[in-house]
């Protein structure tokens, strides 16, 4: 992959959505295209930001019990998107599942844990440990599940890198060195987390929400 820097573009209108694409995408590699997008706009939504030219990323997060995945799953075959995300701690039946309805040409990566969330929002849910010994567990069993990969956050990536060596790490909740982390509890820069090992950067707000989304893609871009 040239460029492994896919932008986040969840907003609500798809016009919006459409000019910043066609704007940025000379210095992405490809979309993503998360809840909010695909709960307004649906198939025909994903289908109109297609025609931009760039792999299409469904942050779908999928995670009900193993047929209903598999369904939901055969549903978006029509839409080709490069990579569609589970959450890992659907299970492994549900992960086999999920790969085994996808698309030929689609990659599928387990959610491990939400870059929004830290330690002590883990032990809140009753799960022990750190936040790296969780992402290590959820990643173990993706990757016995058969699945291409995971997302984590750029904290964890190094090392689920050292464990799965062939596997495709999604990496998103990245700010550029000295912006503003917002709601991210668990973030590096994008030149670190691609030094790490990830395979694909997801950048949201650095970009979508700059002043010159133009400018701040092709910054980000220099720095890789």
């Amino acid at each position: 992959m040239s460029n492994p820097v896919y932008v986040a573009i969840d907003v609500p209108r798809l016009d919006a959505a459409k000019v910043l694409a066609e704007k940025v995408k000379g210095h992405v590699g490809g979309v993503k295209l998360g809840l909010e997008f695909f709960c307004a706009h649906g198939h025909h939504g994903v289908m109109e930001l297609a025609h931009v030219g760039l792999p299409i990323f469904l942050d779908l997060k999928l995670h009900d019990i193993p047929n209903t995945v598999a369904g939901a799953m055969q549903a978006i075959h029509v839409l080709e998107p490069a990579i569609v995300t589970v959450h890992a701690s659907g299970g492994r039946a549900m992960m086999e599942d999920a790969k085994a309805a996808a698309g030929e040409n689609t990659k599928i990566v387990a959610v491990t844990m939400l870059t929004s969330l830290d330690e002590n929002d883990l032990s809140r849910t009753g799960v022990a440990g750190s936040a790296h010994d969780q992402v290590m567990r959820l990643a173990e069993l993706a990757e016995a599940a058969g699945l291409d990969g995971i997302v984590c956050s750029g904290q964890e990536v190094g090392s689920v890198h050292k464990q799965w060596k062939n596997g495709f790490f999604v990496v998103p909740g990245l700010r550029p060195a000295g912006s503003n982390v917002g709601d991210q509890k668990r973030v590096v820069t994008p030149r670190q987390a691609r030094d790490d090992g990830a395979s694909v950067l997801v950048i949201g707000r650095p970009i979508s929400k700059a002043e010159d989304p133009l400018a701040a893609a092709r910054a980000i871009e220099a720095t890789l």
